[in-house]
C-alpha cells in the first residue's frame, strides 16, 4: 500500500500568508525543541562536574572579594565617614552576599543533578579500571632482582658515607669547643694583667 502524494490544499498555489507564517512559527518552534533536546542531551555529568567547578572557583572568588571589602571598611569607633562611602561599600557587601547565596543554590542544584545521575551506577574499583599487563612470574621476579641488587649497593654506600660524615662532624664540633676554650682562657688571662 502507498502513501497519496502530498498535495498542497490550494492546489499547488502558494499558501495565503497568514498561513505562511504559521508555518514558519511551527517549524521555528520544531527547530528550537531540537536545540532544547540536543543541549540537554550535552549536558552529562562530566560537564555538570566543570560547571560545578567554575562555581566553586566563583564563589572563592567572592568570599575574597568580600574579606577585602570588610578589612577596608571603618569600624564605628566615633570616628567620622563619609556617609556615601559607606553606603556604596554597604551596597557592594550585600550584591556580593546575595551572589554568593545564588552561587551557592546553583552548585547544589548541580550537586544534585550529578548525584542524580550517577545513582544508577555501580561503584567500580580503580583497580579494575586499570589496565595491567601481565608477565610471566619468573621473568618478572629476573628482572626485579637485578634491578634490586645496584639500588640495595647505592644505599649501602650512602648510608656509610653518611655514618663516617657524622663522624667528621662530631670530630669538627670537638675541635670548635677545644678552640673555643681555649680562647675564652686567653681571654681571662688578658683581663687579669690588665
Amino acid at each position: 500500500m502507498t502513501t497519496p502524494p502530498l498535495v498542497s490544499p490550494f492546489g499547488g498555489q502558494p499558501p495565503p500568508p497568514l498561513q505562511q507564517q504559521q508555518q514558519q512559527q511551527q517549524q521555528q518552534q520544531q527547530q528550537q525543541q531540537q536545540q532544547q533536546a540536543q543541549a540537554a542531551r550535552d549536558v552529562n555529568t562530566a560537564s555538570l562536574c566543570r560547571i560545578g567547578q567554575e562555581t566553586v572557583q566563583d564563589i572563592v572568588l567572592r568570599t575574597m572579594e568580600i574579606f577585602q571589602l570588610l578589612r577596608n571598611m571603618q569600624l564605628p569607633n566615633g570616628v567620622t565617614y563619609n556617609p556615601n562611602t559607606h553606603g556604596d561599600r554597604l551596597g557592594k557587601l550585600q550584591e556580593h552576599l546575595r551572589m554568593l547565596s545564588v552561587l551557592f543554590r546553583k552548585l547544589r542544584l548541580v550537586y544534585d543533578k550529578c548525584n542524580e545521575n550517577c545513582a544508577g551506577m555501580d561503584p567500580i574499583p580503580p583497580e579494575q579500571l586499570i589496565p595491567f599487563v601481565e608477565d610471566d612470574g619468573s621473568k618478572h621476579e629476573d628482572r626485579s632482582a637485578g634491578q634490586c641488587r645496584p639500588a640495595t649497593e647505592e644505599r649501602r654506600e650512602i648510608l656509610e658515607v653518611n655514618k663516617k660524615l657524622k663522624q667528621k662532624n662530631q670530630q669538627l664540633k670537638q675541635i670548635m669547643d677545644q678552640l673555643r676554650n681555649l680562647i675564652w682562657e686567653i681571654n681571662s688571662m688578658l683581663a687579669v694583667r690588665s
